[in-house]
């Protein structure tokens, strides 16, 4: 089964031409909100009520949440948020929820660079100890994965792209130091990418260089969308994505998408950039 393409879509030149429209709102773009805090538990806190806020909403008029996320540091701030975190916890419909993933490394399940190894190191294997019913997670096919024959790279993303909705209720995505998201890096082709709802990717300049990742039109299809980037380290590139002037950078061009997106971040990554966060 191949991805659909029949979700409320938009192709990249619209995306691009999103930015060529004057702005002169505080954020940038009307859809887009900042929440900072000064401790990473308390980010961590807020992405969680949000999450939580989102799920209900959802599981109001359908039977399962879905839901996709990255790799990095997320695992750690869903953990922290989610599980460690009682009052979020139990409010958390686990076995409702179908995670997928918003690119993935092409490397065995078990590899240290696995986006689903640290889900399951942080998220699946805790909700494990606790005998908690843990949700249906989405993986690329491992039986595909070969280290040096990159031929099922395509069949491997095609593959992915038949288990994805038509909609994700939510994607949680970081933020690189270059500004990419996803697998989707400045300047790279797929920014353009129009056809395939799940694209396999072989140049990635950060390692390793082998990966699928979610487009731009399955982005634009989202309920919402929320970041969750923090560190001072951030600072440099948050002016870039957030300043005056247009860049096109994946992050900025998320942000331009039409859909709800939201930034969890703390004060540091904050310093200098011009932008109005809030507490959620």
């Amino acid at each position: 089964m191949r991805a659909r393409n029949d979700g409320n879509f938009i192709t990249p030149s619209s995306v691009i031409a999103l930015f060529n429209e004057s702005s002169t709102i505080t954020n940038k773009y009307t859809m887009v909100s900042v929440f900072s805090y000064a401790d990473s538990s308390d980010v961590a806190a807020a992405v969680a009520r949000h999450v939580v806020k989102i799920q209900n909403e959802v599981l109001k008029t359908a039977d399962f949440f879905h839901i996709a996320v990255s790799g990095g540091s997320m695992g750690k701030v869903l953990r922290s948020g989610l599980i460690d975190n009682e009052e979020a916890h139990s409010q958390i419909k686990w076995d409702q929820w179908k995670v997928y993933f918003s690119d993935e490394r092409i490397v065995p399940l078990d590899h240290p660079d696995s986006n689903y190894g640290a889900l399951n190191e942080f998220v699946l294997k805790p909700l494990a100890e606790k005998g908690v019913r843990g949700p249906t997670v989405y993986t690329i096919n491992e039986s595909l994965v070969h280290e040096t024959d990159t031929k099922t790279d395509s069949q491997i993303a095609e593959e992915y792209a038949s288990f994805i909705p038509k909609q994700f209720d939510l994607i949680l995505l970081g933020c690189g130091p270059d500004g990419h998201t996803c697998s989707l890096f400045p300047g790279h082709p797929l920014l353009k990418e129009e056809t395939l709802n799940v694209a396999a990717i072989a140049d990635s300049p950060k390692p390793p260089p082998r990966r699928i990742t979610l487009t731009f039109p399955v982005l634009k299809a989202a309920r919402e969308i929320a970041f969750i980037a923090e560190g001072a380290g951030k600072a440099a590139i948050f002016k870039e994505i957030f300043g005056a002037e247009k860049t096109g950078l994946p992050c900025e061009l998320v942000n331009g998408l039409g859909v709800p997106v939201s930034w969890f971040t703390n004060d540091a990554a904050l310093e200098g950039v011009p932008v109005t966060a809030s507490k959620y």
